[in-house]
Formats: structure tokens, C-alpha cells, sequence
């Protein structure tokens, strides 16, 4: 056919600057859409090829060939697909057609950042305009008597198409690299970009430079291939073995069939966990995974993982891939994967999913939720399976695990709703119960929130039962011990997302009350004032609380005096529980910490004997020392002291052993 000239026939001189500045943020893009490109073009001769409309080479297998030229500032990506004929290349390369042009101009004329503009279009050959100043396309057609075609553009809106000279079937486009974005023009640049977005392509994807060296390997003359290069060959006279020397065999990127395209009975642990080192370069071995493999409703498969995520939550950092027909399309999109599942490490891969030409953005579709739901209901499921099934070995995870179980439970109420049964709480001997078993333990039962609908008048059963809990088993260690003196038990809560848990819980389960271990000194811990001693009693306690708040100079400090069954316990500083709500509430809202100084109790046993002192030698000199030391002891089991308070404490420590040595 003879050269043929015209314009590109789209509603708007303005589509090419558009293209360039706005299609993606990530120009480095064009290469996952020109290899899924070629992809879809291989994919369809195969299928053609099925249908026996096409007859395929038997050896025939599908590859893409990415060729860089730094020199001449060159790319070209070329495939063994159906290629096109003249008439194709008119249709879905010149012809641009899509609908809402302008008012898609005057939309987003005054943005800049947008990462979905290409979607609008359904323009994936496109983006090769982001990154090349010129373009061409040589293509044959797998149809008989076809002719190949030349097509060039250089980025306006006019082109050029010709006859070519392409031999064999399929497509090559060349990409003439701007000068802005040389970068590409780098066979290590395309190796890292095309590792980025295509390793796990369903065809083999070869890269190599242009032009370059023929390299070589040996191998045994029993693995020698039919397609292998064979330039000399070798006895080992050492082996006693024939070898021979080749071209050294090209290696492709893309591994065609990843560990999540198996059924979960033919992947070993050993795949499994070679496969996340690969992917994810964490050698650390995870806890556990999910293969997820559905074909019914919709069709997804993937493999989700649990890192050792012992850390705070605010601080994981969880990659979870996505996938569509094997083509990564970005790490953790919100809308298909729930911000709770964030914290894990997989990869997904949902050919179904709703998306833009771009293979970029989620169009905003009810079926998207659907995914997500379904990935929720699976994770579930199978940690609900395993807490019922494997419970030892779901115990070994637990602690490793809950943050995240719990997260979600915040974040969603039906995946809280699945988990309900399978949440555990440590106690102080380091085994593990379920909230049921906690309370039954304390000598309730669990009342779940009733519905509006449901009568709420009380019952004998919404009596509430209080459980126990320590954040910091060596800070908290003097309550732990009292409280083992009375044979009563508290669970272990030391992640920061507990303080917000044990709020929902006590939500959902209305006959439920949390309260730190600190917040108060049990009656089982106390002894009780007979009746005659307590005007006394009253007496001995006034005097304490004012030799006290003199000596420590705080005239509003809360002080209670009680009579502690544990004579080794002098002094304890309790804050209530609902205080200490507000103080983390505030934390976690990032909010100024509500100074809680004024809102401390200190709490004097008594029975202890420097007590007794105080109160008999009021008058002495080494009354304030040991009132400001058996506060600050106590303080130190509360929390930790300040800098200055921290320096007092040394010092005064001293000043008393001093005296020990007199």
C-alpha cells in the first residue's frame, strides 16, 4: 500500500499534552501497558488457536522481547501475538474514540496529579507518549494474505502508516526516549521497572541490550536443547563428561505460573515461604498464610500472609499486591482491600475487578465491596477455623496476631462479629482464654448488648463482671503480686490498641467491665475496720494524709489509708480507671495529655511498718524523707518518674544509705 497521511481522529487537539502530563503520576507505567498489551495479543492467538481458527506451531510459545538502545535513546517491545492489519491499526490505534471529551477537559483542566486520567480514554498505547518523543508500530497480522504496516507518530496529532517490512507475526513498537525521561533508555531502569510491574506475567518477558556481546555457559551435553546455540564441545576429562559451550540462554523476567495461580494442594510450606521471601525480601519466616481460590461469584485467587507483627500497630508496614490477570496494578487499594488486612504481607489477584482501560484506577462499583467482604470473610474464617481446629498452634500465634484481629474488629463489625469466639486474653500464669471463659472464671456470664428493638430492662444477669488488667507486668508488678496473695487473676493487655479494644468490647457485651489492675485496691486485698477502731482508725488517718501532703508539698493530693492484708506493700498509687480512658483517648486523638498529677491516689497500708513510723515519730527529722521516698516508690510502680523527679529520688536514695553507714 502506498504512505498514508491523516489526523488522529479524537475530539480534541489538547489529547497528547493531556496524555503526557496527566495520564499517571508513575510515568514508568507505559512499560506494564505495552507489555499487557502484548500480553492480550498472545492470549487471543492462543484462543483463536483453541477455536481452531488459527492453526499454531506446535513449539509455538508466547514471549515478549524488550530490546534498550542507550545510545540511540531507543526501546522496543515486541510480541508474537495476532499483530494487526492496516484496516486494525486505523481502528484502535488513529481512531481515538471515546465519549465526554470536552467536558472531560473543562473537569480536570486544573489538575495536575491525577493517576487515573488514561481510564477516562481506555488510551494503554498512549502512555508511551508520557516518555518518547517519536513512536512507531510494525505489526502482521496472523490473517492470511496480510500485508504488514509502518505506523509513526510523533506525538501531534498527525501520523503516518505505510507498508512495512515485518516478517513474522505479531507487533513491535519502538519508543524514541525524550530526553526528560532518559532514564528509560537504561537496560538496568527497565529491568528494575519491568521486575516492578510484570514479574509475574502469564508469558515470558525477555529484556537485553541491543546490539550487545553474545555471551556464553557450559553445561552437560544431556541437557542440551533444540533451540540452544551450540559453539563448541568439551570433554571433562576429569568427569569423564561431554560438555558443551552456548549462547547462553536468555532467562525471563516473568515467572508465568506464581504460587497463588496453584490450587493450595500442590503448594508445599517450602513454596510457600520461598515465595514470600522472593516477593516481599523479608526473611523472616511469616507466622502463617491464606491461600484464597475462588471461582463463584466472582474469580480471585491469592495468598495472604501474617508477619511476625509484634510491634505497635501504628508503626506496621504491610504490603499487600494487586493483581489483575497477573499484571500488578498497585500495593493496597483501599476499596478492595480493608485498611485492618493492611498490617499483612500478599499478593491478590481478581481478574474480575471493575477497572479502567489503565488497568489503574477501581471504577466506583458495589462489586468492589463484594471483593472485599469476601477476603474478609475468608480471613475470618479460617482464624476462627484454626482457634477451634489447632488451638495450641493458634495459641503460639496469638501474640503476635492480635493487634491485628483486633484492628479489624474496630474497623469492621462483621469480621468482629466472626471473631468474637476466637479473640484470647493471657492471664497472669500465660494461659490463654476466650472472653467467655474469662468471665465464667470470675463468676459471671456474658450478656451481649441487647437491640434496640429487644427489651432492656435489667436482669439479675446484667450484673456487671470486672475483669483485670495489667499493660506492664514489670511496672505493675507489686499489684500482680497482691493480687496473687488473694488467688484472683487479671489478663495480659500490653499492646497500645487494647485500651480502644476493651472499649468495644465493653460495648458489645453489656454485663463486661474492664479496670487496670491499678485503678483500685480490691476488698479481698483489705482488711476490713471493725466497728470500734474506726474512730480511731479515722484519726490515725487524718494525721497521715496531713504529715503527708505537708512533707511532699501538695496540699490537694489524694490520699486514702487502708489496712493491705500484705504487710510488705507500704505505699501504691492508684488512678481510676475512667481517668485513665480520657488520658489515652486524648493520646490517641493526638491530643494534649490531660495533666492526671491532681487526679492520683496515694494509698498507705497501714499495717506496714514505716507507716507505723511516721504516724509515732511525727515529729522526726527522717519523717519527710520517708514520706517523700515511700511516694515516689509508689509513683515508680504507677508509672515512670520525670527527669527531675527521677534525680531527686537517686539522690535521696543516697542521702538514706548514707545514713545506714552512721
Amino acid at each position: 500500500m502506498g504512505t498514508k497521511k491523516g489526523s488522529l481522529k479524537i475530539n480534541s487537539e489538547n489529547i497528547f499534552p493531556i496524555i503526557k502530563k496527566w495520564v499517571y503520576s508513575d510515568h514508568d507505567i507505559f512499560a506494564r501497558e505495552l507489555i499487557s498489551n502484548g500480553t492480550d495479543a498472545i492470549t487471543k492467538l492462543k484462543k483463536l488457536d483453541m477455536m481452531g481458527e488459527y492453526s499454531l506451531p506446535d513449539d509455538y510459545k508466547g514471549k515478549i522481547k524488550v530490546e534498550v538502545n542507550t545510545e540511540e535513546k531507543k526501546l522496543t517491545f515486541t510480541d508474537n501475538g495476532l499483530g494487526m492489519t492496516a484496516e486494525e491499526v486505523e481502528e484502535y490505534i488513529t481512531q481515538i474514540a471515546f465519549s465526554g471529551a470536552t467536558q472531560f477537559l473543562e473537569k480536570y483542566k486544573d489538575k495536575t496529579t491525577e493517576d487515573d486520567m488514561i481510564g477516562h480514554f481506555g488510551l494503554g498505547f498512549y502512555s508511551a507518549f508520557m516518555v518518547a518523543d517519536e513512536v512507531h508500530i510494525d505489526s502482521l497480522s496472523y490473517k492470511e494474505g496480510a500485508k504488514p504496516v509502518h505506523w509513526v507518530s510523533d506525538g501531534g496529532t498527525e501520523y503516518e502508516m505505510e507498508e512495512g517490512t515485518k516478517a513474522e507475526i505479531g507487533t513491535t513498537i519502538t519508543l524514541y526516549i525524550s530526553d526528560a525521561s532518559i532514564e528509560f533508555a537504561n537496560e538496568f531502569r527497565m529491568r528494575e521497572v519491568i521486575e516492578k510491574y510484570c514479574s509475574f506475567m502469564p508469558v515470558e518477558i525477555f529484556l537485553n541490550k541491543e546490539n550487545a556481546e553474545v555471551e556464553y555457559e557450559t553445561i552437560d551435553e544431556a541437557d542440551l536443547k533444540d533451540e540452544d546455540v551450540v559453539v563448541e564441545r568439551i570433554h571433562d576429562e576429569e568427569k569423564d563428561e561431554d560438555q558443551v559451550k552456548i549462547e547462553k540462554r536468555p532467562v525471563s523476567i516473568s515467572d508465568t505460573t506464581p504460587l497463588w495461580t496453584k490450587h493450595p494442594n500442590e503448594c508445599s510450606d517450602d513454596d510457600y515461604k520461598d515465595f514470600y521471601r522472593k516477593v516481599f525480601m523479608d526473611y523472616k519466616e511469616p507466622l502463617f498464610w491464606i491461600h484464597l481460590n475462588m471461582d463463584y461469584p466472582f474469580n480471585l485467587k491469592g495468598i495472604l500472609y501474617f508477619p511476625r507483627i509484634n510491634t505497635e500497630y501504628e508503626s506496621l508496614d504491610g504490603t499487600i499486591k494487586l493483581y489483575n490477570n497477573q499484571v500488578f496494578i498497585a500495593d493496597n487499594i483501599k476499596e478492595v482491600i480493608p485498611e485492618y488486612l493492611m498490617v499483612l504481607k500478599g499478593v491478590i489477584d481478581c481478574p474480575d475487578l471493575p477497572l479502567n482501560v489503565s488497568r489503574s484506577a477501581l471504577q466506583n462499583d458495589g462489586f468492589v465491596q463484594k471483593i472485599a467482604d469476601y477476603i474478609s470473610k475468608k480471613v475470618a474464617d479460617k482464624l476462627a477455623g484454626m482457634c477451634k481446629t489447632k488451638k495450641a498452634e493458634y495459641e503460639g500465634y496469638w501474640d503476635n496476631i492480635s493487634p491485628f484481629i483486633k484492628f479489624g474488629s474496630l474497623k469492621d463489625e462483621k469480621f468482629a462479629d466472626k471473631m468474637k469466639d476466637a479473640i484470647l486474653y493471657k492471664n497472669l500464669e500465660g494461659k490463654y482464654q476466650t472472653l467467655t471463659e474469662v468471665v465464667e472464671a470470675n463468676g459471671g456470664v456474658i450478656v451481649e448488648e441487647k437491640k434496640e428493638t429487644e427489651e432492656t430492662e435489667d436482669s439479675a444477669e446484667d450484673i456487671k463482671t470486672t475483669v483485670y488488667y495489667v499493660t506492664d507486668e514489670q511496672q505493675q508488678a507489686q499489684y500482680i503480686n497482691l493480687f496473687k496473695s488473694q488467688e484472683k487473676d487479671a489478663v495480659v493487655l500490653t499492646h497500645p490498641i487494647d485500651a480502644s479494644f476493651i472499649t468495644m468490647v465493653e460495648q458489645k457485651n453489656k454485663t463486661v467491665r474492664f479496670q487496670r489492675i491499678d485503678a483500685s485496691i480490691t476488698e479481698d486485698a483489705k482488711e476490713e475496720i471493725k466497728e470500734d477502731e474506726k474512730e480511731e482508725f479515722k484519726k490515725v488517718s487524718d494525721s497521715l494524709i496531713e504529715i503527708f501532703r505537708k512533707a511532699i508539698g501538695n496540699e490537694k493530693l489524694d490520699i486514702r489509708i487502708e489496712k493491705i492484708k500484705d504487710e510488705n506493700i507500704a505505699s501504691m498509687v492508684t488512678l481510676s480507671e475512667e481517668n485513665r480512658r480520657m488520658q489515652e483517648m486524648m493520646k490517641s486523638y493526638g491530643m494534649d495529655q490531660m495533666d492526671m498529677s491532681g487526679q492520683e491516689t496515694l494509698v498507705l497500708n497501714a499495717n506496714h511498718p514505716l507507716v507505723k513510723f511516721v504516724v509515732e515519730h511525727k515529729r522526726s527529722k527522717s519523717v519527710p524523707v520517708i514520706c517523700k521516698q515511700l511516694y515516689d516508690l509508689a509513683m515508680l510502680s504507677h508509672k515512670p518518674l520525670s527527669a527531675s523527679e527521677m534525680t531527686e529520688f537517686v539522690n535521696r536514695s543516697n542521702e538514706i544509705m548514707m545514713l545506714l553507714t552512721k
